[in-house]
């Protein structure tokens, strides 16, 4: 009789579980019933974010080979979306307080706010960069034990702004920072500037270096999400910088950097190595990795976009191949702007078409979070200690106090303000070359598909998604949000 108690009472457990799973399975998409709001940014128009109608879905079981389709599955799910922002330096903040108030309060919400693009994410500078007003350090020169690191220097500008931004997006802004090079007296060639690299003796005090910076700030109110280990750690350049290789880099982190962050209690600070251009990731990330000893303490890995110095391409291919090789590590664009600043070319439809090709294809490859250079510079593209001047998606005219939005502002808010943190990347693809797209379902379960025209032409195109179909057009040099509800 227990016996068959107890099959008994197996049977009801195994089929209360089976109902359980019944229960917890997911009910296909179906795109019946359901509009889209359409929201676009086009060359030959004063449209920029605007919206632009809703469509609606018919039903379209086998797309005709004819049309052109931008497929999207939301049964497929990748990566999530950790954030879209910018880099907060000094010159962002210097170029800030020139602002009249009201002219302030404008980009904060422009960039911060829902009514503006949103952002969700940023990047600092530790110790001075190129979009520094000079060089300076927080320590005196030979000081190894770090007994004079003071910070005073960024209380006048960066530090007020930083947690201007914070407060403008709603008291959370997840940040990381990244040193362009240690002090002069730690390096070969004892300078700041034109590389060199960190000297043995002092890699444990310069470990010790991003643990002061880290609690400084914390302390003084703004919180540390993440840090990178160097930016830039393949370039020599007129402004900061310091080399590693991928074995110097590695074993920086392996015996120091990654030590030091436990020992006081910052192991969950999200450690990113490389932080540099495209071309080398694949080589930078698989020398990190395969050590496990460097590997645990590794978050993610950082890239920039500028490789086409090299010649090498945009090379997108090495994110995905990256991602695939590495899947349990997160890939996250660290830095990109155009460069060489021109104040006539503040218009050119080919600055917005740059951030809009580098983020379809790296979310496409598996990136978690995008962050642009300078959110704003001068109407000189600094201000810039060593005459490095570039473009930034927002210009302040300090003669005039008047802001200048260039398009890739546009551009970029066509992901940030609809693609939001937590939102998971679904499957996309267009049947023609002609349009790229990227889509992802955001935690409140509205699809957001991103879709770019980068030619000449007008293109009739069908968003498809599970047998059903809304027709739309894609205007020449254009960009638009598709939001279905």
């Amino acid at each position: 009789m227990k016996k068959q108690f107890l099959i008994a009472g197996l049977v009801c457990i195994s089929a209360s579980a089976f109902s359980q799973r019944a229960a917890k399975k997911t009910i296909p998409y179906s795109a019946a019933n359901r509009t889209v709001k359409v929201f676009v940014t086009e060359k030959e128009s004063n449209k920029r974010l605007q919206p632009a109608g809703e469509l609606k879905f018919e039903t379209e079981a086998q797309p005709p080979e004819t049309e052109t389709i931008v497929f999207v599955d939301p049964e497929r799910k990748f990566q999530t979306m950790l954030g879209i922002g910018g880099a907060l330096t000094d010159a962002v903040a210097e170029t800030f307080y020139k602002l009249p108030k009201d002219k302030q309060d404008e980009l904060l919400k422009a960039y911060y706010s829902k009514d503006g693009i949103g952002y969700t994410f940023a990047r600092t500078n530790i110790q001075s960069c190129d979009f520094s007003s000079g060089s300076y350090s927080y320590v005196s020169n030979s000081d190894k034990n770090l007994s004079t690191f003071d910070v005073s220097h960024d209380k006048q500008y960066r530090i007020p702004f930083i947690k201007a931004a914070t407060q403008a997006a709603g008291g959370k802004l997840p940040m990381f920072v990244s040193p362009w090079s240690p002090p002069a007296f730690m390096k070969t060639n004892n300078d700041v500037l034109h590389g060199g690299h960190l000297k043995r003796e002092y890699a444990q005090s310069w470990a010790n270096f991003y643990v002061k910076f880290i609690k400084i700030y914390e302390k003084l109110g703004m919180p540390v999400w993440g840090l990178s280990v160097q930016n830039e750690p393949m370039a020599t350049q007129t402004w900061e910088s310091c080399n590693y290789t991928a074995e110097e880099e590695r074993d920086f982190v392996k015996n120091y950097l990654g030590p030091t962050l436990v020992k006081n209690g910052l192991g969950n600070k999200k450690l990113i190595v490389w932080d540099h251009n495209r071309d080398l990731l694949y080589q930078r990330a698989s020398t990190m990795m395969e050590d496990p000893a460097a590997a645990k303490y590794v978050w993610g890995i950082g890239f920039h976009w500028y490789e086409t110095w090299t010649g090498a391409g945009q090379n997108f291919e090495s994110v995905r191949l990256t991602h695939e090789a590495f899947p349990d590590k997160n890939l996250v664009f660290t830095e990109g702007c155009v460069e060489k600043f021109d104040f006539e070319r503040l218009n050119d439809w080919a600055l917005g078409e740059r951030y809009g090709l580098s983020m379809i294809n790296d979310f496409n490859a598996g990136t978690v979070a995008w962050t642009d250079w300078n959110i704003l510079l001068d109407e000189k593209g600094g201000p810039n200690h060593v005459g490095n001047f570039c473009f930034a998606p927002v210009h302040a005219d300090t003669r005039s106090g008047k802001l200048l939005y260039t398009n890739s502002y546009y551009y970029i808010g066509h992901f940030s303000k609809y693609i939001r943190p937590g939102a998971r990347r679904i499957a996309s693809s267009a049947s023609r070359d002609k349009l790229l797209s990227t889509a992802y379902m955001n935690p409140d379960g509205k699809i957001a598909v991103v879709v770019m025209n980068r030619t000449d032409e007008k293109i009739d195109y069908s968003l498809w998604i599970k047998g059903k179909a809304a027709k739309t057009t894609a205007e020449p040099h254009s960009i638009a949000t598709l939001v279905v509800n």
